[in-house]
C-alpha cells in the first residue's frame, strides 16, 4: 500500500506558525506485471531488440567514456561527433544514431566489436539481436 505525507506550514490567526501533516494512504491495489526483460517490449514499441540493443551500446559507450575520465567535448573530439550529440546519446537520447554509428563509436574509443551469428536454439523461432559487453577491458 502505498503511502504519502505532506507537510504544510500555516499561519495561525495570533501570526504563530503551526505545521500540519497530512498523510494519504493509497486505497486501490496496484498492478505489478513482470518484466520480459526488455523494458522496450514492454512498453509495446516498435523493434523493440534493435532499441534495446542501441541502448545496451550506448551504455557501453557511456561505461568507456566514464572509465576513461573523458570530459564530453574530449569524447565529441575522439569520436568525430560534436558534444551536443555525446550529451544526448549519454542521456538515451538515440534518434539518429544507428547501431553501426554506435559500434564506430566504441571503435575510436578503443573498444573490439565482435559479432557472432549463430542459428536459433528454438526450431521456428526468429532470431534476435543481442548485445554482451566484456568487462576485461575496462
Amino acid at each position: 500500500m502505498k503511502t504519502a505525507t505532506k507537510t504544510a506550514r500555516m499561519r495561525s490567526s495570533s501570526g504563530n506558525v503551526k505545521k500540519k501533516t497530512r498523510v494519504k494512504t493509497a486505497t486501490k491495489a496496484e498492478r505489478v506485471q513482470e518484466s520480459s526483460g526488455n523494458v522496450f517490449a514492454d512498453l509495446g514499441l516498435r523493434n523493440p531488440q534493435d532499441m534495446l540493443a542501441k541502448a545496451q551500446l550506448a551504455h557501453r559507450i557511456c561505461q568507456v567514456i566514464a572509465a576513461e575520465g573523458l570530459t564530453q567535448m574530449k569524447a565529441a573530439e575522439i569520436m568525430d561527433l560534436d558534444q551536443p550529440k555525446i550529451s544526448a546519446l549519454m542521456r538515451g537520447k538515440l534518434k539518429g544514431f544507428s547501431a553501426d554509428r554506435l559500434f564506430r563509436c566504441l571503435n575510436d574509443l578503443g573498444q573490439e566489436v565482435e559479432i557472432t551469428i549463430r542459428p536459433v536454439q528454438q526450431t521456428g523461432r526468429r532470431g534476435g539481436i543481442h548485445v554482451a559487453a566484456s568487462g576485461a577491458t575496462l
